[in-house]
């Protein structure tokens, strides 16, 4: 009787070591998309709390320039709702729309008609291609962005010349109307424009970027004058601040998909996540490299490898590859029993008249073609018949 050997401890578990190597770049590439994702968190965080709202002290608010403009006898009222923003447009009145693209194509038509029959001012911060069609037409925002930031104001506005070098650089827009002022131009192309609007002396002045009515970017360059003369041309300055959270900033008949209703957060970070497990999949791919035989630690009868093969067949379905295993054996011990070469013996050709002759009914070459070389068994009864067949067709060529 044999005892059979044991494997070492070893040869099928883990070290900590080995588990730590092969884990840890998984582990490090988490840990950055997770660092990555906080430091975003808190950056978003920094700069849109409290964004262009004349009551925040925040680097990002704008609570100086209210100061400012209260010590120069403006009044500031903030507004959060489109109907607010349309009742207070007057004469005597600056309305300033900190964010026009968050508006609907209702309301941004709404407010241009309210804006053009007032006689005030409209100031747009960095109105996109979305709004500045409806809230200015006849102007067109450039898609590339300026990449200057401080720009000359190159333009007869008094508001410009007197205020000097300003961080208007942002977005770029152009003009054909009648009348329009275009100042501090980057590349050709202006980044505030003042447009006249209908009647009574009312305007419209698009500006490129927000830097100019920022907290931190208040006391640099001519920002201050700027900013001061163009929101306080009336007595009275409304502060009109779009948020998502405005449920009349919606269009309800404009079907809406499942994408528009997600955060664009979310798609980010879903689609850096599937690049993150991509290269993680391709790493441990090329890591483990090709397979390599090895040696097993213990004697395993043939029986058993045979039994583990058919099981594995079976558990698939396999019976085609289950025949040709078969047939291929048959005829590879067929072969030298009938004095056919070892590398002829799966040829039909030769291998068949061969063995027709050492089978006692002369006519049993077809049926011989067809057991060694036919079609596959449809189910697992046709495969065990072949299998008795194939077993019968070799006793009766050994027979003396």
């Amino acid at each position: 009787m044999t005892a059979e050997a044991t494997p070492p401890a070893t040869s099928a578990s883990l070290t900590a070591r080995q588990a730590w190597t092969r884990a840890r770049g998984i582990l490090i590439a988490l840990l950055l998309i997770l660092t990555g994702a906080v430091a975003m968190a808190a950056i978003r965080s920094h700069s849109v709390h409290g964004e262009l709202d004349p009551r925040s002290a925040d680097p990002y608010g704008s609570r100086a320039l209210a100061e400012l403009l209260a010590d120069h006898g403006v009044t500031t009222r903030v507004v959060t709702t489109p109907g607010a923003a349309r009742a207070a447009a007057g004469p005597r009145t600056t309305l300033l729309i900190a964010a026009p693209d968050l508006l609907s194509l209702r309301q941004q038509a709404a407010l241009y008609s309210a804006t053009q029959s007032s006689g005030g001012r409209t100031v747009l911060v960095a109105p996109g291609a979305w709004s500045v069609d409806r809230l200015a037409p006849g102007v067109s925002a450039d898609p590339v962005t300026s990449d200057r930031s401080t720009l000359a104001p190159e333009c007869a506005l008094p508001e410009a010349r007197r205020a000097g070098s300003a961080d208007t650089g942002g977005i770029r827009y152009t003009t054909s109307l009648p009348g329009a002022d275009a100042c501090y131009p980057s590349e050709r192309l202006s980044t505030l424009l003042r447009l006249p609007t209908g009647s009574g002396g009312g305007d419209t002045v698009v500006l490129g970027a927000p830097d100019i009515l920022l907290n931190k970017r208040l006391d640099q360059q001519g920002n201050a004058s700027l900013a001061l003369q163009l929101l306080g041309s009336r007595p009275h300055l409304v502060w009109y601040l779009p948020s998502l959270d405005d449920a009349s900033l919606t269009d309800s008949q404009a079907p809406k998909s499942l994408f528009d209703l997600l955060p664009s957060g979310w798609l980010w970070g879903t689609l850096q996540l599937f690049f993150a497990a991509l290269l993680a999949a391709l790493w441990r791919g090329r890591r483990f490299g090709p397979l390599v035989p090895e040696n097993i630690p213990v004697a395993i009868r043939a029986s058993e490898t045979t039994e583990g093969r058919a099981r594995l067949y079976r558990k698939a379905d396999a019976r085609d590859r289950a025949a040709d295993a078969l047939r291929a054996a048959t005829r590879a011990r067929l072969a030298p029993l009938v004095g056919v070469p070892a590398t002829q013996a799966h040829t039909p050709e030769v291998l068949l008249p061969a063995l027709s002759a050492h089978l006692t009914d002369g006519d049993g070459q077809p049926a011989a073609h067809s057991l060694l070389f036919g079609p596959p068994p449809t189910d697992d009864a046709a495969l065990v018949a072949l299998t008795d067949r194939l077993d019968a067709l070799e006793r009766e060529v050994r027979r003396p």
